[in-house]
């Protein structure tokens, strides 16, 4: 049967549709103005008036930016940091909360009062950069991976999430003469695709667009991150010319058509492009994995 709308419904489902739609310009209109300068020529664009559509369409901008050579080995740092981070947070937080959420651990309680203590406080940086040198972490690919393998909040979404799942499957397999790491591996990870699309995707993009600790605790040009570049591209102006500089030995008949504003405005495209693509396969077990976590905690 359908339901036919009254004139107030209506009238919200217009004002909502309105409010939605000033959201969506808002928020892409920064990048699409970014995407516009960037294909645009970089004198003709130091004249202003360029919004919509470049007035002068060029590709000088992104030749620019990936003929340094420094962006490739950011880009596999990042890259790198993302796919090992992403995955190994996973699993290190889901085998925490897998232990939390079952009612037989003992000192749970205990365990629970030292997570969230550290959950709202922390020993600072300088203590932290301490740590990380006694540790021998500095300056080492490690530091990206190992101090985030474990996050409180998103330990307790998939705590919840675990704690929906019916406790006579996980007796069955017990039965069936399954221990804990199989019954982890093999029944509870494939039961939690939503909350671990949903925990992955909040590390991956963390990581992706972190740059603190890249600038903290590494020296080596090698280990910069791709986000660590587009920050020294657009707050270093010496950097920036010296991008520059790179393309106009390299590409000098494309010289003219660079500027620094439209070299900073294709980084940022060439940096954020990569996670905005993977988001949208992410994105149904997103808010699936964090509304039925919340639901069920």
């Amino acid at each position: 049967m359908i339901k036919i709308k009254s004139r107030t419904d209506r009238i919200f489902d217009t004002f909502v549709a309105v409010v939605m739609l000033v959201v969506m310009i808002v928020t892409l209109a920064p990048f699409w103005f970014s995407i516009v300068g960037s294909f645009n020529d970089g004198l003709d664009y130091s004249r202003g008036g360029v919004y919509f559509w470049p007035r002068e369409f060029t590709w000088s901008n992104y030749q620019a930016v990936f003929v340094d050579t420094s962006i490739y080995q950011a880009y596999f740092i990042t890259i790198a940091r993302t796919l090992l981070g992403t995955i190994g947070s996973v699993l290190f937080t889901g085998i925490t909360a897998y232990a939390m959420s079952r009612k037989n651990l003992k000192f749970k309680g205990i365990y629970m009062v030292i997570m969230l203590i550290t959950m709202f406080f922390s020993g600072g940086l300088i203590p932290t950069y301490l740590l990380y040198r006694d540790l021998h972490l500095l300056d080492t690919f490690w530091v990206y991976i190992i101090p985030t393998l474990f996050s409180v909040w998103n330990m307790i979404i998939m705590m919840s999430f675990f704690r929906g799942i019916p406790d006579t499957l996980i007796e069955s397999a017990k039965i069936d003469g399954a221990g804990e790491y199989r019954i982890f591996f093999q029944l509870i990870l494939p039961l939690s695709k939503p909350v671990l699309a949903a925990i992955a995707l909040f590390n991956g993009v963390a990581h992706w667009n972190t740059y603190f600790d890249s600038m903290m605790f590494t020296n080596s040009p090698n280990l910069q991150t791709i986000q660590l570049f587009l920050m020294r591209v657009v707050t270093d102006a010496d950097f920036a010319r010296s991008v520059g500089g790179a393309a106009a030995a390299n590409i000098p008949e494309q010289a003219k058509k660079i500027s620094p504003e439209t070299l900073k405005l294709a980084m940022m495209i060439a940096t954020s492009l990569p996670i905005i693509i993977v988001y949208p396969f992410l994105q149904k077990y997103f808010v699936k994995g964090v509304l039925i976590g919340s639901i069920k905690g």
